[in-house]
């Protein structure tokens, strides 16, 4: 079964806000963060339910029907 193209994209999206959200985790726990404490909470923020949402759309988008 090959991949929808559109699901490839949404995993792509939620590998790097999953990057995102582990190195705002870090920047946050391991000292002063380099954009702020106010930037990185944001990022983390927007970032960890946008990377599970879009790993949901991702799998639902690629189910077989």
């Amino acid at each position: 079964m090959t991949m929808k193209p559109l699901a490839g994209l949404l995993l792509a999206l939620a590998c790097l806000l999953g990057i995102a959200a582990t190195g705002s985790v870090f920047e946050l726990a391991y000292g002063e963060p380099d954009l702020g404490t106010t930037t990185t909470r944001w990022i983390l923020g927007a970032s960890l339910p946008g990377t599970l949402l879009s790993l949901w759309f991702a799998v639902r988008l690629n189910r077989p029907d």
